[in-house]
């Protein structure tokens, strides 16, 4: 190839090839400027011009899928990411046969985000776009008020449905929730496409993690509810991300997925050396941006990019980059790509 383009170089790297040289990118919540479509196309488009990202994950408020629930959220109270969770659609495990199947052409906040991908593709036309999705038994928890981590909780509930209810005493219900979330995002999914999306980064959040739900649990509750969204994805190109300690990369090898992003310096994790079959993405320690340490940035990009040269490899940090992060690290970042 005489010429590589962004999109050369995404697709290739996603389909398990080589490009003509390493690709990057980095992603981070913009909370004062997510709550239009107007205003998170608009910072999108000019964070990836000003660092010239190879790729776009779009990065739309937290909460945007249970929403469609109809959980309303205060905006202008934020704990981190997450605003103030006001109201919940089901505030007992018995109302969880109250989530039924949404379009997502008719769903408000699911309209606002096509809408807002429409724009970031207008203003963005040659870079690979993939939206941000949550697994539906993430949201699932997030409509509830749970956490879909094991060791934080819902800013704003604080006495939200156990899991013990949601999932043992209230089992068919919960699986009917999840079948009607999953079909929701299937078709939000499929619209993406028509709005100019190049797949997904689909994440799991911490929902690997063994202390909150074991193999079993998560096989049951996750996994057959993953296989509607990512079927229904097939389109793009696709990156799974497990959050957190203890993400259990190597559980996603027979998912249908391109691309497989986890936190490679977390408690319990495997990292780059891993066993895995997708294509991966990541190496650069995200809290590393919070405290600008741009030696450590340099070191870690450097050696993650030297350990898989002979392989696709996608330069990303493990997670989101914290809100407090310096034009300094990032700056340095993306010349560590290109170096």
């Amino acid at each position: 190839m005489s010429e590589w383009s962004k999109q050369d170089r995404f697709k290739a790297l996603l389909s398990g090839e080589r490009a003509d040289r390493p690709i990057g990118s980095g992603w981070r919540h913009f909370i004062d400027k997510e709550q239009t479509a107007d205003d998170l196309a608009e910072t999108t488009i000019s964070f990836t011009k000003k660092y010239d990202w190879d790729w776009v994950k779009i990065n739309p408020r937290a909460t945007y899928l249970a929403e469609a629930w109809g959980n309303q959220y205060d905006f202008t109270d934020y704990q981190t990411v997450f605003p103030r969770q006001q109201t919940t659609a089901i505030p007992t495990a018995a109302s969880l046969w109250d989530i039924d199947v949404k379009k997502a052409v008719q769903s408000a906040p699911l309209a606002e985000h096509l809408d807002a991908v429409r724009k970031i593709r207008q203003g963005l036309p040659d870079t690979p776009l993939i939206q941000t999705v949550f697994s539906p038994l993430t949201v699932l928890l997030f409509i509830v008020g749970r956490s879909a981590y094991v060791t934080k909780t819902v800013f704003g509930i604080e006495h939200p449905v156990t899991l013990e209810s949601l999932f043992k005493e209230h089992r068919a219900a919960a699986h009917h929730a999840l079948h009607a979330i999953s079909l929701t995002l299937a078709d939000y999914v499929q619209e993406l496409q028509q709005a100019g999306s190049d797949g997904l980064f689909y994440a799991v959040t911490g929902t690997a993690h063994p202390g909150l739900f074991d193999e079993a649990m998560f096989d049951e509750l996750s996994r057959p509810y993953d296989s509607i969204v990512l079927e229904a994805a097939s389109y793009g190109k696709n990156i799974l991300h497990t959050c957190g300690a203890y993400a259990q990369p190597e559980k996603f090898n027979d998912y249908r997925i391109d691309g497989i992003s986890w936190d490679t310096i977390a408690e319990g994790n495997p990292g780059l050396e891993a066993n895995l079959k997708a294509t991966k993405v990541g190496g650069v320690d995200h809290g590393l941006f919070a405290v600008n340490d741009i030696a450590q940035i340099k070191q870690q990009a450097e050696d993650a990019l030297k350990l898989m040269k002979d392989q696709p490899f996608i330069l990303s940090p493990n997670c989101a980059i914290p809100l407090n992060v310096t034009d300094e690290a990032l700056a340095q970042f993306k010349k560590s790509i290109l170096e």
